[in-house]
């Protein structure tokens, strides 16, 4: 029998890519893809667990948690991605379509499904659709590029690593100042001591000890399941975990009578959940004035102060060409430098950047990355990034690492070796 083949395509943010993944699956006859015609091919994505939890949900039918009394929502995102490969090879496919399959998965995780689909790849072909150059499986056969709708084969893997640019980027001018400076006469933004946290008997976090103070950049990461957006809705305000803690937020302590508001109003946070399904009909300018206002999208009339502001952003990020856009046309990689300017505007003594750069190809990260070291050299704003990977050139003074034990993540700090 001969060995199957092991396809890559590398993808950017610009390009759609449910097209040629619809053609590959329906067997259609696609350029360099001629064995796979004809041939039953499935899709391993974040989309179908989106899917096939859409179903669990609203119809009660449990497809990939069959026989199992945990609900898909509830499972982390390792565990999803497990069932769903689980289930897709009980159907016995030809072949399989894998789409950004290292997204969300903590080092250990990823480590182990790569494992999973080399030893898939012995036995069926697998296409890999992906928009980072480290996540091609090693034992890859054949190279593909999708640039300006198009794919480009390229004849060897040398041909195909040669061509792969270099991501030199980088922001010209200052991050512009705010208008009315957030002046907090305090050095300590955070600080857990000893803080543990348990939910229906089962201990999360134990006895966590962190303190964040102003101007610090710090890395936050630790396994899927281990507590990092717990410990985030601390932060916020958004949990009621903190009553009854040693946590104090911008010198108060938790349950002293602070409003979650009072709290929110402190911090710039982004995550790309937050952009993925926006559709409302505003332009860039008034998306990033909007964080005055702590809206997502613009509803009253801005002042001329504001909008210059908002202009000299749209310059330092490049966007002057796309200012009245509709932001939802702009890519996945200039909404979250647009989000992330939004979540800046006030300077905030505390910008939180939750998973900032998952789903972007390498050009769109090594740009998002260069604007969050630019903000920690230029602005008082202490910054939490949270990432899963190693960001190449990020670089944060610290990172705080959650290890998971059996009674609950505990808390780790390693400085920066740069």
């Amino acid at each position: 029998m001969a060995q199957p083949k092991n396809y890559a395509i590398l993808t950017n943010n610009t390009w759609q890519t449910k097209d040629l993944v619809k053609a590959l699956l329906k067997g259609g006859l696609v350029a360099g893809f001629e064995e796979l015609t004809n041939h039953k091919g499935l899709l391993f994505s974040r989309s179908e667990v989106n899917r096939f939890m859409d179903e669990e949900e609203r119809h009660d039918n449990k497809i990939l948690t069959k026989g199992n009394s945990q609900s898909l929502k509830s499972m982390s995102s390792g565990e999803q991605k497990k069932a769903l490969l689980s289930y897709l090879m009980e159907q016995k496919p030809d072949f399989l379509v894998i789409v950004n399959p290292f997204d969300n998965l903590d080092v250990a995780t990823q480590a182990n499904l790569k494992e999973q689909l080399q030893a898939i790849s012995k036995e069926i072909n697998l296409v890999q659709l992906v928009s980072r150059l480290e996540d091609i499986l090693p034992n890859t056969s054949d190279f593909f590029k999708l640039e300006n709708g198009k794919l480009i084969q390229y004849s060897n893997p040398k041909a195909f690593w040669e061509a792969s640019p270099e991501n030199n980027v980088s922001f010209i001018g200052a991050i512009p100042p705010p208008l009315k400076p957030i002046n907090l006469e305090l050095n300590e933004l955070v600080c857990f001591k000893n803080v543990s946290v348990s939910f229906d008997g089962r201990q999360v976090l134990d006895n966590i000890n962190w303190t964040i103070q102003k101007g610090d950049f710090w890395q936050l990461t630790g396994p899927n399941g281990s507590g990092k957006t717990t410990l985030l809705s601390m932060i916020t305000g958004d949990s009621h975990k903190g009553y009854g803690q040693d946590l104090m937020l911008f010198g108060q302590k938790k349950g002293s009578g602070e409003s979650v508001w009072d709290v929110k109003k402190l911090i710039g946070y982004f995550t790309p959940a937050m952009t993925d399904k926006f559709r409302g009909y505003h332009s860039l300018e008034n998306m990033i004035i909007s964080g005055f206002y702590d809206s997502v999208g613009l509803y009253t009339k801005p002042s001329d102060q504001e909008k210059r502001l908002a202009d000299q952003w749209i310059a330092l990020l490049k966007l002057d060409h796309k200012r009245n856009k509709p932001f939802f046309e702009l890519t996945p990689g200039e909404k979250r430098l647009v989000m992330t300017a939004r979540a800046m505007i006030k300077h905030p003594p505390l910008l939180i950047l939750d998973e900032p750069t998952a789903g972007l190809d390498d050009a769109n990260a090594a740009l998002f990355v260069s604007l969050a070291n630019k903000i920690a050299r230029e602005s008082e704003t202490a910054i939490i990034f949270v990432s899963h990977r190693n960001e190449m050139g990020l670089q944060p003074q610290s990172k705080y690492i959650l290890q998971m034990k059996s009674t609950g993540s505990t808390g780790t700090i390693a400085h920066a070796d740069y």
